[in-house]
């Protein structure tokens, strides 16, 4: 069941936004500058998209200057945490293509998300969805794979990453297998009947250079 606006949850409740979470001085400066999601967004848009098997801390992301779609979800939750917001992620998992994974944020009972990635239409959302269900199936449309095949199958609620913090995920050195565990064990719900997912239609080759904007081969 999606969570709905007006529904009193910890997702809105904010911390004060003053506490460092064992980030160097000059790493807190960094992400607190990063004051609204739009700026966050930005931010995680300018580093090097990484083609590696890896779950960085965002402490890592921040000396290296680069991720992928993971590790850019990690360092907006924490740039989030750091002003204020708790540091929500959730997973969208799709078939024949890979699961992609955003920081998510709510404003005034409305959701929306900040993401890594190197498809033009898989990254920012504006906080305009009443619920986790609308953000996710935002995302329909623009995933798709190299075959042009529409992949987005389930998505999972929020995880509160405030509850992995004695695993350091903010800060560790070695990677954080700890997220890709807690978000392969989230419940997951599905978008569309399996019924309509096998008769869909493959996208249409003007939508399938738009969405290919930004995608580097490797």
């Amino acid at each position: 069941m999606a969570l709905k606006s007006g529904t009193p949850s910890n997702h809105e409740i904010r911390p004060n936004g003053r506490e460092s979470f064992g980030l160097s001085p000059a790493d807190v400066r960094t992400l607190r500058a990063l004051k609204t999601p739009a700026r966050i967004q930005r931010f995680v848009d300018e580093l090097t998209y990484q083609y590696a098997h890896t779950a960085w801390s965002p402490q890592r992301v921040l000396r290296e200057r680069k991720g992928h779609c993971l590790e850019g979800a990690l360092l907006a939750a924490a740039a989030l945490r750091v002003n204020g917001y708790p540091p929500l992620i959730m997973d969208l998992e799709a078939v024949h293509d890979d699961d992609h994974v955003l920081a998510v944020y709510r404003e005034r009972g409305l959701w929306g998300s900040i993401a890594k990635s190197n498809f033009a239409g898989l990254r920012f959302r504006a906080p305009v969805y009443r619920t986790i269900r609308e953000l996710a199936l935002s995302y329909f449309e623009q995933y798709f794979n190299l075959r042009g095949e529409r992949s987005l199958r389930n998505y999972s609620l929020p995880v509160n990453l405030a509850r992995l913090d004695g695993r350091h995920w903010m800060t560790a050195e070695e990677d954080a297998w700890c997220v890709v565990d807690a978000l392969i064990a989230a419940r997951h719900y599905p978008l569309i009947p399996d019924k309509v997912a096998r008769a869909l239609p493959r996208v249409d080759r003007r939508s399938f250079q738009a969405g290919m904007h930004g995608w580097v081969k490797h």
